[in-house]
């Protein structure tokens, strides 16, 4: 049995890439680094390599509770340090009392740099305070150039990691029935519209599925597919518990309310 049967189609490109980082190690006998990964990268990482055998995997994205992190892809015995992960943590210098910055600006004026969205752990917003991770590589980079962030100017200060803003997430969860595990189904349970307005969210590019964007209605999501509807804010799809007598599927989720 392939390997890539346990996976969707559109993740066997991330898998090969896996597959590769390990040959990397093992060859060479050295370290590998990965850019930033979202979680379901990281858990299929952690189900191909895991911490046995002859490449170990580990994970930092700044503070334990960081959604994306870098890989490190090790030898054995390989002794990991935090530097090795290559983060640079920046915060924001801006006119606090006369702007305010979004989630949506702040990645819209980073990946405007010409830079791809794997380069940046994640963007970090408490009260007026905005931070964000960057891939060490690009550091430089990102200090001289993101000087506006939409209308507002801007400058980076660069921050030890000791300082980052520990944002953790917190869910609202509800039990509801769904038909079927297609997409708009379920999408339609958790934000309470119908099967027709969702499908209008879907086909219009507004859904990601895993962070990555959907407009087919009938995707079949699994337990612990993260979801995102632009302008209704991000679920997560956390397990199926079951059917009910009238052959419908009980399904356990939750939306993302800080």
């Amino acid at each position: 049995m392939s390997i890539y049967e346990h996976f969707r189609d559109d993740e066997k490109p991330f898998i090969d890439a896996v597959f590769g980082w390990q040959d990397f190690v093992i060859s060479r006998y050295a370290p590998k680094c990965t850019d930033f990964l979202d979680p379901r990268q990281q858990e299929i990482l952690n189900l191909i390599i895991g911490q046995h055998g002859e490449v170990r995997t580990y994970f930092c994205g700044g503070f334990e509770a960081a959604e994306r992190k870098r890989a490190l892809l090790v030898p054995e015995y390989f002794h990991v340090r935090q530097e090795d992960f290559g983060l640079t943590l920046f915060e924001l210098q801006y006119p606090k009392k006369f702007a305010k910055i979004t989630h949506r600006e702040m990645l819209g004026a980073l990946t405007g740099l010409g830079l791809v969205r794997d380069k940046f752990g994640d963007l970090l917003f408490k009260d007026d305070r905005v931070q964000f991770v960057a891939a060490q590589e690009i550091a430089d980079f990102v200090l001289t150039h993101l000087t506006h962030v939409g209308n507002v100017k801007v400058s980076c200060k660069e921050m030890p990691l000791s300082d980052i803003l520990h944002i953790e997430n917190h869910w609202e969860e509800a039990v509801g029935t769904v038909s079927s595990l297609r997409l708009d189904a379920v999408l339609s349970e958790i934000y309470n519209l119908s099967r027709t307005k969702i499908a209008q969210y879907i086909q219009s590019g507004k859904v990601k599925v895993n962070w990555k964007p959907v407009e087919k209605t009938a995707y079949e999501l699994a337990p612990g597919d993260n979801l995102s509807v632009r302008g209704l804010g991000r679920s997560r799809l956390f397990a199926v518990e079951g059917v009910t007598r009238k052959g419908k599927q009980r399904i356990r989720y939750g939306r993302l309310i800080s």
